[in-house]
């Protein structure tokens, strides 16, 4: 167990020290600046093989999948921390199958919706938006309506102590790049934290959640990609 939690520790400290040219560039370009690396398709491939899941690796794994085949409706709270280390907050909606939606707090005016069959990036100060479909992004494994990550993940790797569950994973179809790593409570109930992605130049986007309610009453516009000049926050 300690030697776990310092794997998460350097894990952590590695984050914070990565290298932070991205910001500057993005700007420059005109592009949004700290949204698209841990949402777009355009994710670096982990280069890692699938492990051969032991007895104990796949029922933790199946325990994961289970967990998200389980979901509803959900909303709270997120904290997204880029390689830069600058951190952004907001608020998110989920509803499965595959739509979300993540609305950056003022004055970022950023704002990620999937209306489960596309996912938007859009900036609503520079009115400009990146499209991509959801198969192509490693969030089709987590929000499909039958979740099954031992028959379709290639998983990377599984850890698990008492409190703590993680599995880094890919999809197993060669049409959807990316890795993603989940970081899950394991008590009182299994209970999504965190998760680490990687865009094609090799930066981190961490994105934690809080404040979780199972919410039943969502609104389906929270799910519609607007045009990006007619989009405007939903607050519940």
């Amino acid at each position: 167990m300690r030697n776990f939690v310092r794997m998460l520790a350097i894990a952590g400290a590695a984050l914070a020290c990565t290298a932070a040219g991205a910001e500057e560039e993005k700007k420059a370009g005109g592009e949004a600046v700290g949204v698209g690396s841990g949402w777009s398709a355009e994710v670096a491939p982990s280069g890692t093989r699938c492990i051969t899941l032991d007895e104990q690796q796949a029922a933790t794994v199946k325990l994961v999948s289970d967990y998200f085949a389980g979901l509803g409706s959900l909303k709270g709270a997120f904290v997204q921390t880029g390689a830069d280390t600058k951190r952004m907050k907001g608020k998110f909606y989920l509803q499965r199958p595959g739509k979300f939606r993540f609305e950056y707090a003022l004055p970022s005016k950023q704002l990620i919706v999937s209306d489960g069959e596309y996912l938007a990036i859009q900036d609503l100060d520079l009115n400009n938006e990146d499209r991509v479909e959801l198969d192509q992004t490693p969030f089709r494994l987590l929000l499909k309506k039958e979740v099954d990550l031992v028959r379709d993940a290639c998983i990377n790797e599984v850890q698990s102590a008492e409190d703590l569950i993680v599995v880094a994973l890919e999809d197993k179809s060669p049409d959807t790049p990316g890795r993603i790593k989940l970081f899950l409570a394991a008590k009182p109930a299994v209970e999504l934290k965190e998760w680490l992605t990687t865009d094609a130049q090799g930066q981190p986007t961490k994105v934690e959640i809080s404040e979780l309610d199972k919410a039943d009453d969502l609104k389906p516009e929270l799910f519609k990609i607007e045009p990006v000049g007619l989009s405007k926050f939903h607050p519940q």
